[in-house]
């Protein structure tokens, strides 16, 4: 299933519970760009692109062992800090990702609040891929932009976070062929909270950015 599916109707966390609603991003992944952002962030995988992608009835073929993300990547995560949430905010879309291609995305859950139905529907769409073994083929996101900001409507900070989503493939729903993505540049913003010695999401939006206006 695509993942433009499902990300529709997320609330915009920088407008609180009673936000509006956007169409979150469709694809993104683990490898990540460390010079758009002032932050930091991890070193891009070697292999890449679409290329390890189609099988021959159109469905996108599992990508080989892909690693999930080393925490180590994203330094300050783990601190109480604008930048620390940051951070986690990267390393939460890098993980989720990476669990897109089949990799281990088990952190999602423990970085997840409780009340998150967004990271609900998230860990969902992952374990349903996964256990179908119909992944997308293997994708690295770059960074655009990095940011935070003081948080309202019950968050400690809100993330803004803009990457590069390169082309790739997606399965199938189900007897459907799969789908080619173009590469597209997605904006998310999630709102956490420092609970427990480490940041939560609570909630998160994505969507593609108009190319245009805004």
């Amino acid at each position: 299933m695509a993942a433009t599916a499902l990300t529709a109707g997320l609330a915009a966390c920088g407008e609180g519970e009673g936000g509006t609603v956007t169409t979150p991003p469709p694809s993104i992944d683990t490898g990540q760009d460390d010079g758009a952002s002032d932050a930091g962030g991890e070193e891009p995988s070697d292999a890449g692109g679409a290329d390890d992608a189609g099988s021959g009835d159109g469905s996108a073929e599992a990508a080989p062992d892909i690693p999930a993300p080393d925490p180590a990547d994203f330094p300050g995560m783990d601190e109480q800090t604008p930048e620390g949430a940051e951070q986690a905010f990267k390393y939460f879309w890098a993980v989720a990702m990476s669990g897109y291609q089949g990799a281990d995305a088990a952190e999602l859950s423990r970085m997840s609040d409780p009340n998150c139905g967004n990271c609900t529907e998230l860990l969902s769409e992952i374990d349903d891929l996964q256990e179908k073994e119909d992944v997308w083929s293997r994708v690295d996101i770059s960074d655009v932009s990095l940011g935070s900001e003081e948080g309202t409507g019950g968050y400690d900070v809100i993330v803004d976070y803009v990457f590069i989503l390169p082309a790739h493939e997606e399965p199938g729903a189900g007897d459907q062929d799969g789908a080619s993505v173009e590469e597209s540049e997605f904006a998310t913003s999630g709102g956490l909270v420092w609970d427990g010695g480490s940041w939560k999401v609570v909630d998160f939006s994505a969507g593609p950015r108009e190319s245009d206006s805004q």
